[in-house]
């Protein structure tokens, strides 16, 4: 049984071991074994001359030569003196049973023989092992007395014999000799010096073998590709097969004479020479062949089904003929190239972005697959380069132009993951998506002629600006996490770009973001968990990070934050904690100071109620509450006067008295918009106690002297202001705790509105708290504190212009301004700038060099 598949250039050996070569003795390591025995000179010159000796073989005597391959089979020739000995021993022994003969063979590693006296004792001793230890043993080994010639006829008939045989597997029929009788046959001709006529012989008959296999390629009709093919492709397998039969009878020629002349190809690689040469290099019949792959390969492209297996081995011919790279690789990339720059043109203007991305990477896939089938792993590189580059590489920027904005608008997650990893296979293709975008997120964030995004510029989306740049901060921070694979460039694209866009608008994103989160401490637990809010606040102080204007922030947070403390309407005193925790993090110590030191005041004021309380027996029904207030932390508000009860007034009086006897020197300022009160109520359900503000407490008392009440009614017993006053009602009668009823209901609060006392009042608590509806900022409070931000950057700029001229001394305008726009925390127009350094001057600050006017002098 032979090998059916295609072997590879080397193939491996046939089934039958090969005799090492004569020519083996002489790199035998034995000779220097680890006893180091040495060889002198005339010693090594004999070893070299019967390694070089033909091998004597008797053709007379079979008998003998049995006796001499059996002891060809059992003998090594070994570096242990025992051994030697041991081998001098079985020789003798075979030279008797042989003493017909008078040539004896003794066979020695390689299988080289040499006669019986060539191996002798050293003098003066018996044997080997009765030799004195640590004496010396010298192996003496001379040549053969007479050189053994071959019988007349012999060269001639043993090439005939082979000869026929290599015809026989050229022809596919049985051979009539024994395969060790041939090879024995080619040893005995290599043995005696005739292997260089044997190489050209068996030449001679492989090439007029294959060279009559030429015409039936040229004239076969091309009609029919897969035949054509096929064709090719048995003649080249049972070339194959040939060959390797062939090399396996002669392979001590291929071990031997082959391998000693480096300029002579072995016998499987003259096979290949012949087969190159006469049919493959055919210029008809190479044109036929490589037509016919490209052919096959187009239409697989194209969907159809080839053989695959058929253009398999077509193109590892190709390959182990060496001309794969000239006849087949080169043609194959051209017409690659050709087909997907057409494609790509095509399909660009057919297909939307998304379909057109599934099918460049369908077609990558499927050119991986080529490779990994039937196309050489050197094509790989190139092919995979040409695809990317007509596919991708020529579309880049009408990709990206025509679907990423569409891509990213829709949140197509599983698009965006294909898009990048694509436009990284590309060179430049990753900065070019990397380009658009920045300018995505930027078009996203402020109006630009054209797009339908008016985010920060368009005060329309003032409501909604910040939640919707914390959804969409989000969702761009999801994208770049699984579409991008967190690639740290559009990290920081992503974050430039919304700096940029969100400060386009001076001031008002900040005021926004503190507004922002006004809202969301005062809605509290009733949106969200502490856990969900903790995040929330997280996300905001991402945004909070991108403005300029921190200062616009401070100033509206802290007025916020007062009216959350002072009206009781925050989330919880932890979350407020944490988040000037975290603004002191980002921010320092200085811009916190104040916001703390709130806290500081309402926590000291909760001591000073108690110990009045401990103090004082309070009469009647009603708990007040006071609540101490650091002058410069708190913002100011206007009084109200309103029409207080007489208890109430006495109240007042007792905790003035109280206050002063226990900070002397101190002035005590009512603001009666300020207070708190606990009020015990009786209903249907039974009793219970409100938790109200000084306002909606006034209201509530006067439903003890009378049923109904209409609003002017109770504006003028109250003397609460007109705007204030329809708050509190509205808070009374309109919201989750309902205590008292309007008639008619709405949810505002009209002229004429009529209000009784809710007896039906029913509440899971016992104890309720009625939340204040907290009064709209009104255009002239906003612009107050938008004033007030601006003179604290006027101070600031004049602080750091003279702290910088002191230190300095002497300084040119451009250093002058640019050192102070590194040291503040906020945009200033360089006109402004310009104004704030005049000022100075006037002021006596600084002055102008009188040479240089240019340049500025400090004014101790």
């Amino acid at each position: 049984m032979f090998p059916i598949g295609l072997p590879s250039p080397n193939p491996p050996p046939p089934t039958q071991e090969a005799r090492p070569a004569a020519s083996d003795v002489n790199n035998d390591s034995s000779i220097t074994s680890s006893k180091k025995r040495k060889i002198n000179s005339s010693e090594r010159e004999d070893i070299d001359s019967i390694s070089s000796s033909p091998k004597t073989t008797n053709y007379s005597s079979s008998s003998c030569t049995s006796t001499s391959q059996h002891i060809q089979k059992k003998l090594r020739f070994e570096d242990s003196v025992d051994f030697i000995g041991l081998d001098v021993k079985m020789a003798e022994e075979s030279s008797a049973s042989c003493s017909s003969n008078k040539m004896k063979t003794v066979f020695l590693a390689g299988g080289v023989g040499h006669h019986a006296n060539g191996l002798t004792k050293t003098a003066g001793s018996t044997t080997f092992s009765n030799s004195k230890p640590g004496a010396a043993k010298k192996l003496v080994i001379k040549n053969f007395k007479e050189k053994p010639k071959l019988p007349e006829n012999y060269t001639h008939e043993t090439w005939q014999k082979l000869k026929e045989a290599v015809e026989a597997i050229q022809n596919s029929i049985s051979i009539k000799y024994n395969l060790e009788e041939l090879y024995q046959a080619v040893e005995n001709l290599c043995s005696h010096k005739i292997s260089a006529k044997l190489y050209k012989q068996l030449q001679v008959v492989c090439e007029d073998h294959i060279k009559a296999q030429i015409d039936q390629f040229r004239e076969y009709p091309f009609l029919c590709v897969t035949l054509f093919l096929k064709k090719i492709d048995k003649c080249w397998q049972d070339h194959c097969r040939q060959m390797i039969m062939i090399r396996s009878i002669f392979l001590f020629l291929d071990r031997t004479y082959v391998l000693q002349n480096s300029m002579l190809p072995s016998v499987w690689d003259m096979g290949l020479e012949l087969f190159r040469f006469y049919i493959i290099s055919d210029m008809k019949v190479q044109s036929k062949t490589i037509d016919g792959i490209l052919l096959l390969i187009e239409k697989e492209r194209s969907g159809e089904t080839v053989d695959r297996s058929l253009l398999r081995s077509l193109l590892s011919m190709l390959s182990d003929l060496q001309i794969y790279q000239d006849s087949f690789e080169q043609r194959f990339l051209e017409e690659t190239n050709r087909l997907y720059a057409a494609e790509g043109q095509r399909l660009m203007q057919e297909r939307e972005v998304p379909d057109y991305l599934h099918h460049v990477n369908k077609r990558l896939e499927e050119e991986a697959d080529r490779v990994i089938t039937y196309l050489d792993q050197s094509t790989q590189k190139p092919l995979i380069a040409t695809v990317e580059k007509q596919l991708l590489g020529e579309h880049l920027t009408a990709t990206l132009q025509k679907g990423l904005n569409h891509l990213l608008d829709e949140n197509r997650i599983q698009d965006l993951c294909l898009l990048y990893q694509l436009f990284s296979r590309v060179r430049g293709g990753v900065l070019v998506l990397l380009q658009h975008w920045i300018e995505y997120i930027k078009v996203w964030g402020y109006f630009l002629p054209g797009t339908k995004h008016t985010m920060v510029i368009n005060p329309e989306k003032d409501k909604t600006m910040v939640q919707e740049l914390l959804d969409f901060k989000d969702k761009v921070d999801h994208i770049i996490h699984v579409c991008f694979m967190k690639n740290e460039k559009f990290v920081n694209a992503m974050k430039e770009a919304f700096e940029t866009f969100i400060n386009k608008r001076t001031n008002k994103p900040a005021e926004l973001i503190a507004k922002h989160v006004d809202w969301k401490l005062r809605a509290g637990n009733k949106e969200a968990t502490d856990e969900e809010l903790e995040k929330m606040l997280d996300k905001i102080m991402i945004i909070f990070r991108f403005i300029y204007g921190k200062d616009v922030f401070e100033a509206f947070y802290k007025k916020d934050l007062a009216k959350r403390l002072l009206v009781g309407k925050s989330a919880s005193v932890d979350a407020e904690k944490s988040m000037l925790s975290k603004l002191k993090h980002e921010c320092g110590a200085a811009f916190t100071s104040k916001l703390e030191g709130m806290f500081k005041d309402m926590e000291l004021s909760k001591d000073i109620m108690v110990q009045f309380k401990q103090c004082q027996n309070l009469p009647g029904n009603i708990e007040l509450t006071v609540n101490i207030l650091t002058m410069g932390y708190w913002p100011t508000y206007v009084p109200m006067e309103v029409h207080l009860l007489p208890e109430m007034v006495r109240l007042q009086e007792i905790f003035k008295t109280f206050y002063l006897g226990k900070h002397s020197g101190r002035k005590l300022q009512w603001q009666s918009t300020l207070g708190h009160c606990v009020l015990k109520a009786e209903f249907k359900e039974g009793k219970k106690e409100l938790q109200v503000s000084l306002f909606q407490t006034l209201v509530l008392l006067m439903f003890n002297e009378g049923e109904e009440f209409t609003l002017e009614e109770i504006k003028l017993a109250t003397g609460i202001e007109d705007g204030e006053l329809r708050r509190t009602l509205q808070s009374l009668a309109c919201g989750k705790a309902r205590v008292i009823h309007k008639v008619p209901k709405s949810k505002d609060v009209e002229d004429g509105d009529k209000f009784s006392c809710n007896d039906d009042f029913k509440h899971k608590l016992f104890r309720i708290k009625i939340n204040q509806i907290q009064m709209k900022e009104t255009v002239e409070e906003q612009a107050s504190t938008t004033e007030r931000v601006y003179q604290d950057r006027q101070y600031q700029i004049d602080a750091a212009i003279v702290r910088i001229m002191k230190m300095r001394k002497t300084l040119s305008h451009n250093l002058l301004v640019s050192e102070v726009y590194n040291q503040l925390k906020f945009p200033v127009k360089p006109a402004d700038l310009k104004k704030r350094i005049e000022s100075l001057i006037d002021r006596d600050y600084m002055e102008r060099d009188k040479e240089n006017p240019n340049q500025y002098n400090y004014v101790a």
